[in-house]
């Protein structure tokens, strides 16, 4: 007896079915992973699962692909099954098989930083332990990050890219990689702050990115997105691709250009809006060789704008401002390439769609002018000034003091800084040196002044006298031993000031006899002397009387 109409048409439908499922590129059931936030637990399910589709290459076996992509590699005939192969089947470079993601060789790939600036503490899952996040610390799963004014760019194991911003808070629940397939599984928990992020498209590897906060999920499949998580609520901003957003279970597809919020507490729907177009940047530059440069755009209807500048190579955070006007100073840039973002603001300080300018910064430093000291000059002081004009544009400078002209043992510097004089860092001893002043720009450029000769003539203490003797109508003095001195200088004036000089003499010791008349008052001082020309400042006199 024939079939009924309706039973022939389902079996027609399911035939045609199995016919087209293989055709479709990409994860047949990938979309249901994502929506559930996590991957198949069991090896080999019965029913229809998640799969990857594999190109074969040059050279391919069921052998080595066994090896390299299954979890169990005797299970390779099993993959020629599930694809209607027989077990004799010979693989051909260019042809494709479907396997189950469930079937893949799984691990843990922790994820690697890129840039670090400021204070960032890394928080171990294994033991707790807090440690400062630096460009060579590894994030594993469990582990967290905890932001103040600090900032980091991270960089999962398919390329992705996560930056995180200041003030914030991120834990990593799940850092999975497929093997040898470039398919990372990411679930991340940002439970305050914001975090930009570029992930890699779903269509290239088959990468799963999540991201949860306390009052929403954000499921992606390749995209460029802002979200943010606080005390009242989330929010997403979405620069490019799609986002599922929305509380857990009510999700909705936002695209490009558009943001959306969901609070703490309220039951409302999600609040969907279109973000604040990309501004008119006014034209830059390519090459920046003098700072500070203008950043303009055209005059928007937003209350203010945001800029932010990465570094192009890391990714790396290097400044964040929001101005309320059109236009930004670039400063304090070194040398390098620079992605500048300038996006406009709505009323709740959301950034919409940013207008995105390439630079490079190319500073050259120019070698400065010396002013003092001359050249060949002695002088007393055992930290003089230095004095010197800049000739470029946001350059640093430091003075460099060595006792040969090469200039490859320094004996003395100042601190980098953007002035016109300085004092050396320590200081220096009797003796003769060579100085010059060095300049920085942009952090690779420098240039170096001519050398100029300096004495530096003493820095021995002044002498102090510490007793006198009397005897009959002699006088015997006694002063303070200097450490570097070869003999030591003494005067003897009638007045206090040693403007009429009676007696001077050079003595090797630490003493001296003086025969004086008897009711004159006299004044007696002492300095010591050392090689050449260095001596030490007068000591203070002592007043001298014989009844």
């Amino acid at each position: 007896m024939p079939e009924p109409i309706h039973a022939t048409l389902r079996k027609i439908a399911a035939q045609l079915f199995a016919l087209v499922i293989p055709l479709i590129p990409g994860l047949a059931f990938a979309e249901l992973s994502v929506a559930q936030g996590s991957a198949p637990t069991s090896s080999y399910p019965a029913k229809a699962t998640p799969e990857w589709i594999y190109t074969l290459q040059q050279n391919d076996s069921l052998t080595n692909i066994s090896a390299t992509l299954l979890q169990n590699t005797a299970d390779g005939h099993r993959l020629l099954a599930h694809n209607g192969l027989p077990s004799n089947a010979s693989l051909k470079a260019g042809e494709t098989l479907r396997i189950p993601v469930a079937w893949l060789k799984r691990q843990p790939e922790p994820a690697r930083v890129s840039s670090v600036s400021g204070n960032v503490q890394h928080i171990s899952g294994f033991d707790g332990r807090k440690t400062p996040l630096t460009e060579q610390s590894v994030i594993r799963v469990g582990d967290e990050l905890l932001l103040g004014a600090g900032s980091a760019t991270l960089t999962l194991a398919d390329g992705s890219e996560i930056r995180v911003s200041p003030n914030s808070r991120l834990m990593f629940n799940r850092l999975t990689q497929y093997g040898k397939t470039g398919m990372v599984d990411t679930r991340l928990r940002l439970q305050k702050g914001e975090v930009h992020s570029r992930v890699k498209p779903l269509q290239e590897n088959g990468a799963l990115f999540e991201i949860t906060t306390p009052s929403a999920v954000a499921a992606v499949r390749g995209t460029a997105f802002t979200i943010q998580a606080g005390v009242g609520g989330s929010s997403i901003q979405v620069q490019k691709g799609v986002v599922d957003f929305g509380r857990p279970g009510k999700a909705q597809r936002i695209p490009a250009g558009y943001g959306a919020s969901v609070t703490t507490t309220s039951t409302e729907r999600l609040n969907i809006r279109q973000l604040p177009p990309a501004p008119t940047v006014n034209p830059v530059e390519p090459v920046v060789s003098r700072l500070p440069a203008e950043l303009s755009w055209q005059p928007t209807s937003a209350p203010a704008h945001r800029i932010d500048i990465f570094e192009t190579s890391s990714g790396g955070w290097v400044q964040s401002r929001s101005v309320t006007d059109n236009q930004f100073p670039i400063d304090q840039l070194d040398n390098g390439q620079y992605e500048l973002h300038v996006a406009a603001l709505d009323q709740r300080g959301i950034a919409g769609l940013p207008s995105v300018i390439p630079i490079k910064v190319e500073l050259l430093a120019k070698t400065p002018t010396l002013i003092s000291p001359e050249n060949d000059t002695s002088i007393d002081d055992d930290m003089p000034e230095f004095r010197w004009q800049l000739n470029g544009s946001n350059e640093l400078a430091r003075i460099e003091i060595s006792q040969d002209e090469t200039f490859e043992n320094l004996v003395s510097t100042s601190e980098w800084a953007p002035e016109s004089l300085a004092l050396p860092s320590r200081a220096l001893n009797p003796g003769t040196y060579f100085w010059r002043v060095t300049t920085e720009a942009g952090g690779t450029s420098f240039a170096a002044s001519d050398a100029r000769k300096l004495t530096i003539n003493g820095t021995i203490p002044p002498v102090r006298i510490i007793n006198i003797n009397y005897l009959d109508s002699q006088v015997r003095v006694f002063w303070e031993r200097a450490d570097t001195a070869k003999k030591y200088r003494l005067q003897l004036s009638e007045e206090p000031g040693f403007q009429n000089i009676i007696k001077e003499a050079d003595v090797p010791d630490t003493t001296a006899s003086l025969r004086l008349i008897p009711g004159r008052r006299y004044f007696v001082r002492v300095k010591a002397l050392a090689e050449g020309p260095i001596a030490s400042r007068w000591g203070p006199g002592r007043e001298l009387y014989l009844d």
